[in-house]
């Protein structure tokens, strides 16, 4: 459900303004803050086997082969090598719900900004980066390309779409099954959404992170997990149009509000662990730098583990 409360949306500014205002006010931060290392944020993508080898002492856990390790009985690891240019993709769920805000931004507004973002970060190290699109269906593919102007086409594309009024229950399964049929090259995969679907998307999720190295970037505003005292409150599906209204005075109403997206948070926490793929949070009051930087953090202390360290409880999810 979504507020009544949530600000309008603002006409879609141009790409190019759009751009150029991140390229000052978060790639610059950024390009000081890792300090030329961006590969910090995407380990282990842009590898193909070239080999398999018994496991050595140092070796990286990571690469081990656990269907060879366990026909032999003897630890296998992976060899891969590097292509320099790598396929990155953007999974944009663009239902109804994800423009939902109740605040400064709507959480489309924050996907675009980590897409834009992050697709000129790796276009300028000579990546190649393409789209797919979701609104009651996938319904738009946007090849991998390089170049700054791929850039700005996808992000075009992204502020040109019309938001929908309403739209059919959200389908992650089907979308997640179809991304995988379209990217049959081992890639960089960021399934950008806010994770309201229809249940049965974590083992397409996991499937997919068998091929590639995904990323979950979950969208989601402070609204969603828990209501101010504020009266009476209209409170609309975004989905579906359907409207309650709500008295927030009721504290019993607000506790079960909470604990029901309490509920939701560990079945979202439950789901992406069983897929096997990092989650970086973006909140629609967050500041992206900062957060991008949490997720660079996170990657270093997982390289950490394979020699023995312990992960901090404060890097267990990043948001």
């Amino acid at each position: 459900m979504s507020a009544s409360t949530a600000t309008p949306r603002a006409p879609a500014p141009k790409a190019e303004a759009v751009l150029r205002r991140l390229e000052w006010t978060v790639l610059r931060r950024l390009d000081g803050l890792l300090h030329g290392d961006y590969r910090t944020l995407f380990r282990g993508f842009g590898l193909d086997l070239a080999d398999l080898r018994e496991y050595q002492y140092h070796d990286d856990v990571r690469h081990i082969d656990w269907n060879v390790t366990a026909r032999l009985q003897t630890p296998y690891v992976r060899e891969y090598h590097e292509d320099r240019e790598v396929n990155a993709w953007f999974v944009l769920d663009l239902s109804p719900s994800v423009d939902f805000g109740s605040g400064r931004q709507h959480k489309r507004e924050v996907a675009a900004e980590f897409v834009t973002v992050l697709a000129q970060l790796l276009s300028r190290h000579g990546n190649r980066v393409g789209a797919l699109f979701y609104g009651a269906e996938m319904d738009t593919v946007i090849p991998a390309r390089s170049g700054r102007r791929q850039v700005l086409h996808i992000l075009q594309r992204m502020l040109a779409r019309p938001a929908l009024d309403k739209a059919p229950a959200t389908d992650l399964q089907g979308f997640l099954k179809a991304a995988y049929q379209v990217m049959p090259r081992r890639s960089l995969v960021f399934v950008v959404s806010d994770f309201i679907s229809t249940p049965g998307w974590g083992k397409p999720l996991a499937q997919l992170a068998q091929r590639h190295e995904v990323l979950a970037v979950r969208l989601y505003d402070p609204l969603e997990m828990e209501l101010p005292d504020i009266g009476l409150l209209t409170m609309q599906d975004a989905e579906t149009g359907e409207q309650i209204f709500v008295d927030t005075h009721d504290k019993g109403f607000r506790k079960r509000f909470a604990a029901a997206a309490d509920r939701r948070e560990t079945e979202l926490r439950s789901a992406f662990n069983q897929a096997g793929v990092d989650t970086l949070e973006l909140s629609t009051e967050d500041d992206l730098v900062n957060a991008l930087m949490r997720f660079a953090d996170l990657r270093k202390q997982r390289s950490r583990l394979a020699a023995g360290a312990t992960l901090p409880a404060h890097l267990g999810r990043v948001q």
